[in-house]
């Protein structure tokens, strides 16, 4: 029975992730498939099943839209090891980036969440950094 408490736990938490990863993807008005794309390869790569990744992103959608802020996404995702905060960070610079450009309100967004996430400014410059230079 523990098993299935921690892996609904752990859903909900990928869930909430993904609505971040979704709010990111459409904060410039226009979410694009590479964008999903990424988006399941996170999720994949941080734990969740390949039957699970449409679910999970659709509920996400679902979240994303009936919330108005992002402190539902991050209050969990703050409290991670550093290196999965890091591959979500790479994953919302990547998002932002699959369009080879950041606008104004994608970088806004990346700033507040340095912050809500505990991230220091030379860590987050250094991962925008990698992912632009790897998008193009």
């Amino acid at each position: 029975m523990f098993f299935k408490k921690e892996e609904t736990k752990n859903n909900n938490f990928l869930t909430k992730v993904c609505a971040l990863l979704i709010h990111a993807a459409k904060i410039d008005e226009n979410f694009t498939e590479k964008e999903e794309e990424i988006i399941k390869k996170t999720l994949n790569e941080l734990g969740l099943e390949d039957k699970n990744i449409l679910k999970t992103i659709e509920e996400a959608k679902i979240i994303e839209e009936n919330s108005n802020q992002i402190l539902d996404f991050t209050k969990e995702v703050k409290n991670l090891p550093e290196q999965d905060k890091i591959k979500i960070v790479e994953a919302l610079w990547s998002i932002i980036y699959s369009n080879k450009d950041a606008d104004i309100y994608e970088t806004n967004l990346m700033r507040r969440l340095a912050g809500l996430l505990y991230i220091d400014n030379k860590t987050m410059g250094d991962i925008k950094e990698k992912i632009k230079k790897d998008s193009k």
